[in-house]
């Protein structure tokens, strides 16, 4: 598995989620109970992660919908 992005937003996870669900493109978000550890002040980022195999795909579907890291 490859990170895809990193972002303490989200709303922009759900958002990039659904995007690349809808292309066929599996996606797995990490660090999800780390940032509720943290109290939700929105510190620790959550990573969204794809195969190998799909990064280039990936990248191209968060591009063409202006969905960057942050």
């Amino acid at each position: 598995m490859k990170e895809l992005m990193r972002t303490t937003d989200p709303v922009k996870l759900a958002i990039a989620s659904a995007l690349l669900d809808g292309e066929g493109i599996a996606a797995f978000q990490i660090d999800v109970h780390m940032s509720v550890l943290e109290g939700s002040i929105g510190i620790l980022p959550r990573r969204l992660m794809v195969a190998d195999s799909d990064l280039d795909k990936a990248r191209k579907v968060l591009t063409d919908n202006e969905i960057g890291d942050s």
